[in-house]
């Protein structure tokens, strides 16, 4: 059997304390899960499961957000299942991943697989930290110091390295960054996001209620000026706040399904699922991944670089994309065409999502065949997924 996109939803990313702020992740969510049966016309009991990626599960976002969604949706039965899976900034691609495995092995046939990250209420690294137990970060951990000495596990110094290492300079990685909010803006401006983008209610600076239906993140003056100006994250780095990606407030969901579930809904798909796989390697270096990851994806798939029309790479920071075009000699023009997480903001376990969300649309309205994406993860890891739009 093979595993089918029926559907590709998603909110429009918020900003920190934005418009998004007063969302419990568990009601937006839910609201993507309602608004993906609402557009689908769909009978909810037939969904088998509901797997939500959720990177820090702590909070609101705690105790199985999955099946906390599935709760706080106004569409769908008790009967439909929900968990929550973390493979950190690849949460929500691990998800896909999951229900593609699912549905292709026949033990389920509808699966929805979603992603959700409310950033401002459930801040970055909040799980690893327990009032009774202190650090909780990886480097606590004995056997992890044993394997990694005198190591620190820090993103930003792994962007910094793979910076230093591809000799990319601060004017590239600013470049980088402003070709990101100008696509993003450009693809606002065409329409480009509307089939994807589910309205919202949201709240405005004075706390007054308004639509939320466009990435808060972007910004359509960004300038070199303006980017050159930022200071670097760590004294001596090249990284900035404006070479980062955005923290951000979102969610999304695709269903998917296999043959039979095409079937039993009566429906026809947007995507076929080409290939999954995942990689790991140093969980110092750590964002390195993704090069060697989509190497090995596109040599099980027995597809060439070439053959890919569109590629999404996420922009934790400049450095990991533009280090993965130059080594693996990609084009510029075919790599996050309607920008990325810098402009469009990184909701952690629900960017995989989002990633491919954006993806299948973006192929469907230029009339092409293949997409992949991949992503850097924390440990060293990267999900890489290539799907054929139908």
């Amino acid at each position: 059997m093979h595993a089918y996109i029926v559907s590709a939803l998603r909110s429009a990313g918020g900003r920190r304390d934005g418009r998004l702020r007063h969302w419990h992740a568990a009601d937006l969510a839910g609201a993507i899960l309602d608004a993906t049966v609402d557009r689908l016309k769909i009978d909810p009991a037939l969904i088998d499961d509901v797997i939500i990626g959720c990177a820090m599960q702590a909070g609101e976002q705690a105790s199985n957000i999955g099946r906390n969604a599935v709760l706080s949706s106004s569409k769908l039965p008790d009967s439909v299942p929900g968990t929550t899976v973390d493979r950190q900034c690849g949460s929500g691609q691990q998800a896909l991943h999951f229900a593609s495995q699912a549905v292709m092995s026949g033990t389920m046939d509808i699966v929805v697989a979603g992603g959700v990250e409310m950033m401002t209420r459930v801040p970055m690294g909040a799980p690893r930290r327990a009032p009774t137990q202190g650090n909780m970060f990886p480097d606590a951990s004995i056997g992890i110091r044993a394997r990694y000495p005198d190591a620190v596990f820090s993103q930003f110094a792994a962007a910094d390295r793979i910076a230093r290492k591809f000799q990319l300079g601060r004017e590239q990685l600013d470049a980088f960054a402003l070709a990101s909010h100008q696509r993003a803006a450009a693809a606002a401006l065409r329409g480009d996001f509307d089939d994807e983008i589910i309205p919202v209610h949201g709240t405005d600076k004075e706390g007054h209620a308004i639509v939320h239906a466009f990435d808060e993140g972007v910004r359509s003056n960004s300038s070199a000026e303006g980017l050159a100006a930022l200071k670097p994250l760590d004294e001596n780095g090249l990284i900035t706040a404006g070479t980062s990606s955005q923290i951000c407030d979102g969610a999304a969901a695709l269903l998917v399904t296999n043959e039979r579930g095409l079937a039993r809904l009566g429906l026809n798909p947007l995507a076929r699922i080409d290939h999954i796989s995942v990689y790991a390697e140093n969980a110092v270096t750590m964002l390195e991944a993704p090069i060697e990851g989509t190497r090995r994806a596109l040599a099980r798939a027995g597809r060439a670089a070439s053959q890919i029309d569109l590629y999404e790479v996420n922009e934790a920071f400049a450095s990991i994309p533009l280090a993965w075009m130059q080594e693996l000699e990609i084009a510029s023009n075919k790599v996050n065409a309607n920008g990325g997480a810098i402009a469009l903001g990184h909701p952690l376990g629900a960017s995989g999502i989002r990633i491919t969300t954006t993806l299948v649309h973006a192929l469907k309205k230029r009339g092409v065949r293949y997409g992949l994406q991949t992503m850097c993860e924390a440990g060293g890891l990267a999900n890489t997924c290539i799907i054929e739009a139908l």
